[in-house]
């Protein structure tokens, strides 16, 4: 009796004539879709954000309230070079203009950076 095992192995280990091998293109079609998933999954977002920080920092002015990175709410009372002084309840702190995570009279628009 013929083993049913055996026969399907004989059968998977031909090649069959005339067989196409994949082409070499595939793989560097394949890699550049791949790159392009990603662009558009990470590295376009995180760039959109980053703009939106930077015209956030550039448009600040004298008397905007602003929330801080630490999470402190203050209003702006002076802008110089890249330097911002916050007016707090009890007192003044200077910052980077990089610290300011949002316009405080806007809570839902502060750019998540």
């Amino acid at each position: 009796m013929i083993n049913i095992q055996t026969v399907i192995c004989q059968v998977l280990a031909q090649v069959a004539p005339g067989a196409a091998e994949p082409s070499p293109w595939s793989g560097i079609i394949m890699m550049l879709l791949m790159f392009a998933g990603m662009w558009f999954l990470l590295i376009a977002p995180q760039r959109k954000r980053q703009k939106e920080m930077e015209k956030l920092q550039n448009d600040l002015a004298i008397g905007d309230n602003v929330i801080a990175a630490g999470g402190i709410y203050g209003r702006v009372i002076a802008i110089k070079d890249a330097r911002i002084t916050l007016e707090l309840e009890s007192g003044r702190v200077t910052v980077h203009k990089s610290a300011v995570a949002g316009k405080a009279d806007d809570a839902t628009a502060i750019v998540q950076g």
